[in-house]
């Protein structure tokens, strides 16, 4: 008599009806959704600042109570292909990192993660192109009452609050006053010095070689090494009902004033009027030498159709000489931390270069199908092409193969060369024994 052999196979996960998802995020809020108000302005010096406002973003294509909103400013430099480039593609990038069918609370605790993960992927797509221009960024998204900022570069987002406390929610990445990101380049095989002119005299800023960069993180810059990376500094943060006032600026802005005294400037005034007014404090202040562009968003109780004005503080002269350099030096995270409980709870904060500690370990086998998600492109492959983050040194108890994230072998090749390691042994060796490895794992027949 012949057997039959019957296989048992995981029964798929069911789908979650949009009744029930929209069910969900209607009990998770807890206060009626605040009033995103905002405004825009800019003056162009070379024409390389560009900036993305889209207020109408949906986590449930078809449900208004799960909008949010992002906003976005993108410094060009060298060209505008790579800011024209991110403006275009960032945001899509980031979404496709998230999850679908998760519900509020979830989508916000992936969002840090899939920040990271849209910057790589927008900038190994940008670098495909074989151009050489590069961008900073300075990304906000906004969900009721929680803002999450990721950036790289020296473009800025301030928050100001109705206890006038002004709160820096990214960190600069000028080669200039970070020292941590000098350390870093030079760690990965690029040097850090100033410009050498005739006779040996060195000038300007601070500037990594090769590409005389001032800044040690962007997006695009094929020409200046892998050293400088796409990977942001994230941070989230949730506002009380209060409220507050975003404002987000190219360092055209920042080079001429301080965070306090941009936001002290136009306190008060609605955010269109706000925003102009900034740009206008800063011509003032230093005349028209960069690209100058500034959002300013309001985050305000539902239905108030302004920020209250917020009580000017009295400072004399060398408070605000201290405050001033304090703005654009103190960049460590004892520095950064925001202001009165009540007002302002921080979430998240985190800036390291390494993608092994950005993206985390939890991203298990599909079950159903037997592919490893790319975490970065998010391309499907096989076990046998999928490479771990945590794949260290054989025989390492260091090492662990089996274990997310996973990359495919292009993305993996851009981690390694951000981190400046180089293959000790032949490349076919090496992921010979990685599919040998999970393979052995996830199939031990």
């Amino acid at each position: 008599m012949s057997q039959i052999r019957v296989s048992r196979m995981k029964p798929k996960p069911p789908l979650v009806p949009l009744g029930t998802l929209i069910g969900r995020e209607l009990r998770t809020e807890k206060v009626e959704n605040p009033t995103i108000k905002y405004g825009q302005a800019a003056l162009a010096k070379k024409g390389e600042d560009y900036f993305l406002i889209k207020p109408d973003c949906q986590r449930i294509s078809g449900n208004p109570s799960t909008s949010f909103s992002v906003f976005a400013i993108f410094d060009g430099h060298n060209g505008i292909s790579a800011a024209i480039f991110a403006k275009e593609n960032l945001l899509n990038n980031v979404l496709s990192a998230i999850p679908q069918g998760i519900c509020r609370d979830e989508w916000l605790q992936a969002l840090p993660r899939a920040l990271v993960a849209g910057f790589v992927r927008t900038d190994i797509e940008f670098q495909q192109k074989g151009e050489t221009s590069g961008t900073t960024v300075t990304f906000v998204v906004i969900d009721g009452w929680t803002v999450t900022v990721a950036s790289v570069g020296d473009s800025r987002c301030i928050l100001d609050t109705q206890g006038g406390v002004v709160s820096l929610l990214t960190v600069d990445h000028r080669l200039e006053e970070n020292v941590e990101e000098r350390e870093r380049v030079t760690a990965s095989g690029g040097e850090v010095g100033r410009l050498n002119v005739f006779g040996g005299n060195a000038v300007g800023p601070l500037r990594c070689w090769p590409g005389g960069l001032c800044l040690s993180r962007s997006i695009g810059d094929t020409d200046v090494g892998e050293f400088i990376v796409p990977i942001p500094h994230v941070k989230q943060v949730k506002l009380s009902n209060a409220g507050g006032r975003l404002i987000i600026a190219s360092d055209g802005i920042w080079d001429a004033l301080s965070s306090d005294m941009a936001a002290q400037s136009c306190r008060g005034l609605p955010a269109e009027l706000a925003a102009k007014l900034v740009v206008k404090e800063a011509l003032r202040s230093r005349g028209l030498k960069d690209d100058t562009t500034c959002l300013v968003v309001d985050i305000i109780p539902f239905d108030h159709p302004i920020l209250p004005p917020t009580p000017k503080k009295k400072q004399n002269l060398f408070s605000s000489l201290i405050f001033g350099k304090r703005s654009r030096t103190c960049l460590s995270k004892s520095t950064n931390k925001l202001s009165t409980v009540g007002v302002v709870e921080e979430l998240f904060e985190e800036g390291s270069a390494m993608l092994t500690e950005r993206l985390g370990k939890d991203f298990p086998l599909n079950s159903n199908s037997r592919l490893l998600r790319c975490a970065v492109c998010q391309a499907d492959q096989t076990p046998s092409d999928g490479l771990s983050l945590n794949s260290g040194p054989y025989f390492s108890p260091a090492s662990k193969p089996w274990e997310g994230p996973f990359l495919c072998s292009n993305c993996r090749k851009k981690k390694d060369a951000m981190e400046g390691k180089r293959p000790s042994r032949p490349e076919s060796e090496t992921t010979y024994e990685i599919e040998t490895l999970i393979k052995g794992l996830i199939d031990p027949q």
